[in-house]
């Protein structure tokens, strides 16, 4: 048997209200240093060790993608952007915390998979009866509006995503050469060198 249509849009509002929250509070945590966090500046220089570059603008567009994303979600207001905007930072996490496994408790990627699956059901789904998007009669909440934001937010994060795997592959490269060439002088073969190291 179906759901009422009451339930099951209360049921949208709760879920919409508290993954937007939680996105939200993570996002002014890097926009602004609230809730504890770094703000611009530390999670510029945290995106910079996690390899994604520029930092700077990784740190802002990671915020507004989650503390944006998450008001609106909660809103539910364009609720197919916002869904997919969250996603997409999700995503940029989940290839972070991925070498680590899965659970969250060992450092893994559950946590902010889960979010992103959460917040891309919201956009696909829409926001439900008690929502802007209702009131505004849906001018945000079209299928155009759910396909162009999906597929830009998958581009945008595949964009990423692998600029971030090509500056860590390339940075490997050169920690490898430099531990090659020996830093303290030496040869690959343990012999002494009189040229410099190569430069990293």
């Amino acid at each position: 048997m179906a759901a009422h249509p009451n339930r099951r849009d209360l049921g949208l509002l709760v879920l919409r209200v508290g993954t937007g929250a939680v996105l939200a509070a993570h996002g002014t945590q890097k926009l602004f240093g609230w809730f504890g966090g770094g703000g611009i500046d530390g999670t510029a220089h945290g995106m910079e060790a996690m390899g994604f570059h520029p930092p700077r603008q990784s740190a802002i567009a990671a915020g507004l993608g989650e503390a944006g994303g998450g008001a609106l979600l909660a809103l539910g207001l364009a609720t197919p952007a916002a869904g997919a905007a969250a996603a997409g930072a999700m995503a940029g996490a989940v290839s972070v915390h991925a070498p680590a496994g899965f659970f969250a408790q060992a450092g893994g990627y559950e946590y902010p998979a889960f979010l992103g699956f959460t917040a891309a059901a919201l956009g696909v789904t829409g926001a439900g009866r008690y929502s802007l998007d209702h009131a505004t009669g849906h001018v945000l909440d079209r299928p155009w509006v759910v396909a162009t934001a999906f597929l830009g937010s998958a581009l945008a994060a595949a964009a990423v995503v692998g600029k971030r795997a090509q500056a860590r592959a390339e940075k490997a490269a050169a920690t490898e050469a430099d531990l090659a060439n020996g830093t303290d002088g030496e040869q690959a073969d343990g012999t002494e060198s009189t040229d410099e190291p190569a430069a990293g």
